[in-house]
């Protein structure tokens, strides 16, 4: 079954030659296009200073394999329904503050000494499964409730499993404190749903991932449903919010990273060809895929391998097939 907000591995599903070049547009093309005039990004990739030289890059490596059926266009991001993103702001919820709910995105807030607790409300079973996981003593008492007061706090549709946990979102890391870990960087150009996010976060842990980078207009704020998606990766995987996408992939090339956007109409993408290489995968929006300019910028266009009845993935599972491929290297 193809979910609500499915696209075909985070591409756009139109074929590169319907969409013309941008006038006044940055960033190397894709693989296989024609070279970029010397000096376009020289500025942008000499300013982090990360050894980063256009005449030192490693030549452009030649992907094999055969390009996949192209996908029709989502709908567009005016028509599609916004997610719900739970208790609004109230006398229970002050300003600049999130509800986190779910044992597992509590538990995580809980043992993670870079967060500012606020309010721990369990019931009598969530706060023995919480011990569990977490032994006391915690860093703030907890106020013992029954789950129609967190039914009344939170809403009847969220799913928070008798905690909930109210805290101040946790400091955005600096691109170069990312650039200091090791593993591949997740790039979401404009992906909106929380639970997308979350997902790719959680995969982005399991993988071995440095950091996850999100555009700061176009992607919800750090929301319980988010981290309950995250399942506890919130507290433990950089999120960091960028105000330019486009800009945080030549400032990403800087430091000899080598951009992949991941689009149907790409060669398969294979971990081991990208061995020695350190990777900045990026995906697009649910529906629409990556942006004109976000692609032209990335440095190689790789597609997943996919057989049978499914033509496309949710852009979270295309995101964990794509984490574990580059992991084989």
């Amino acid at each position: 079954m193809k979910p609500p907000h499915g696209n075909r591995h985070g591409g756009s599903g139109r074929p590169p030659s319907d969409r013309g070049p941008k006038p006044g547009g940055s960033g190397r093309p894709v693989a296989g296009g024609a070279p970029k005039p010397a000096g376009a990004v020289s500025p942008n990739r000499l300013s982090l200073g990360g050894g980063g030289q256009p005449d030192q890059r490693p030549p452009r490596p030649q992907h094999g394999g055969q390009p996949f059926q192209q996908r029709p266009e989502g709908p567009r991001r005016d028509q599609r329904p916004r997610h719900q993103e739970g208790p609004r702001p109230g006398p229970e919820t002050p300003k600049g503050a999130v509800w986190l709910y779910g044992h597992h995105a509590v538990a995580a807030a809980l043992g993670n000494p870079q967060r500012r607790l606020r309010r721990l409300i369990l019931t009598e079973e969530a706060e023995a499964t919480l011990a569990l996981s977490v032994p006391p003593p915690w860093p703030l008492q907890p106020e013992r409730t029954d789950r129609g007061r967190i039914d009344q706090l939170l809403g009847r549709d969220i799913a928070h499993q008798g905690a909930a946990l109210l805290a101040d979102p946790l400091a955005q890391p600096s691109l170069a404190s990312v650039l200091e870990r090791s593993g591949p960087i997740v790039v979401l150009d404009q992906v909106t749903d929380p639970r997308n996010i979350g997902a790719i976060m959680r995969s982005a842990a399991a993988f071995g991932a440095a950091a996850v980078i999100t555009q700061d207009r176009n992607a919800p704020e750090e929301t319980g449903s988010l981290a309950k998606a995250a399942s506890g990766a919130l507290e433990t995987m950089p999120l960091l919010r960028a105000v330019n996408i486009a800009r945080t992939l030549i400032a990403l090339k800087a430091a000899n990273v080598w951009c992949v956007g991941l689009d149907a109409s790409g060669k398969p993408l294979s971990g081991p060809f990208f061995a020695g290489r350190r990777v900045a995968l990026v995906l697009g929006a649910e529906g629409e895929g990556m942006r004109r300019l976000t692609r032209e910028t990335c440095d190689e266009i790789a597609g997943l391998s996919i057989k049978g009845v499914v033509e496309s993935l949710n852009v979270s599972a295309a995101a964990a097939v794509a984490l574990y491929e580059l992991k084989r290297a």
